[in-house]
């Protein structure tokens, strides 16, 4: 039950920013949450979490968009199946953390596109090569332009949330750089702390089995 209760909150909390954004931010605008270190910043874009791509074509968006709808169905599953085995809530809350933000970033490809007008202007939804042909209406001119693929679970993701802050210029390599230039929404925060806790938390959350348990799982 609180499970659940915490996915739906983050799905509403997620997706209220996103329709937000969508609605009230042109593509590339940026505003300041907390000063200049913490930013909203409008993009889109067809890959994974955190803005990284695993390709902008038909077949890598499908694959990934079905890749996510399996790894929901999964996780599901593991969740009622560990619940049922009286799993603690804290592990149990963790994994609803990765639910959320998978089921999230899910939402905007399958049903984004059916929602909102593409844009043909709009670098995000522009895909060279796709033949898919458009035209971009910009300062009364009108170009040519071809669009990525659009409909059920081909849309992009919605990101929003960005650290503006450098490293030290001292710093070999990486100096005047940005720590963390990811751009980022609700549901990519929530994957990542739930794996991070896992991580963190393995050795609780899976415990090594004693000979004795071992053998009594092997009796049965």
């Amino acid at each position: 039950m609180y499970v659940f209760l915490l996915v739906a909150v983050l799905l509403i909390i997620d997706q209220l920013i996103k329709i937000y954004i969508k609605t009230s931010f042109e593509p590339g605008q940026t505003k300041a949450l907390f000063g200049d270190w913490f930013v909203l910043h409008y993009i889109e874009n067809p890959g994974m979490a955190f803005g990284t791509t695993f390709g902008s074509g038909i077949w890598h968006k499908l694959a990934l968009s079905i890749f996510r709808f399996i790894a929901i169905g999964f996780i599901v599953y593991y969740l009622v199946k560990q619940a049922r085995k009286g799993a603690s809530l804290e592990f149990l809350l963790v994994f609803g953390l990765i639910l959320a933000g998978a089921t999230g970033n899910l939402i905007d490809s399958m049903f984004y596109d059916y929602f909102f007008t593409l844009n043909p202007c709009d670098s995000f939804n522009q895909l060279s090569g796709s033949g898919i042909k458009g035209v971009c209406t910009d300062y009364g001119f009108n170009y040519p332009v071809e669009l990525r693929h659009q409909g059920f679970m081909l849309g992009s993701v919605v990101d929003m949330f960005q650290f503006n802050v450098n490293w030290p210029k001292w710093v070999p390599g990486v100096g005047g750089e940005q720590i963390f230039p990811a751009i980022w929404n609700v549901a990519d925060a929530s994957i990542s702390t739930g794996v991070i806790l896992i991580l963190i938390r393995q050795k609780t959350y899976f415990p090594k089995k004693t000979a004795s348990e071992e053998s009594n799982e092997s009796v049965d």
